[in-house]
């Protein structure tokens, strides 16, 4: 279906495209007196932040593993 070089590909591909965009999407603006009394910012430990974006990532090479390349090892 997909050789081995296209998929590899199209995943360095598709991480630079998202991973190198910018990372402050979520960035929230500067503190009002109105704005702290619901929200706060909470800081995450760096590892945390690693540690998550590792496992997401493992889990979809999980996934295009067992959908693109399962089947290839069958017959």
């Amino acid at each position: 279906m997909f050789s081995q070089k296209t998929l590899w590909g199209s995943l360095i591909a598709l991480v630079l495209l998202t991973g190198t965009s910018s990372v402050a999407f979520a960035e929230m603006p500067a503190h009002s007196s109105e704005q702290t009394s619901q929200f706060q910012r909470i800081e995450q430990p760096l590892g945390l932040k690693i540690g998550v974006a590792i496992a997401g990532l493992a889990l979809i090479g999980l996934e295009l593993w067992w959908f693109l390349l399962y089947k290839n090892f069958d017959s």
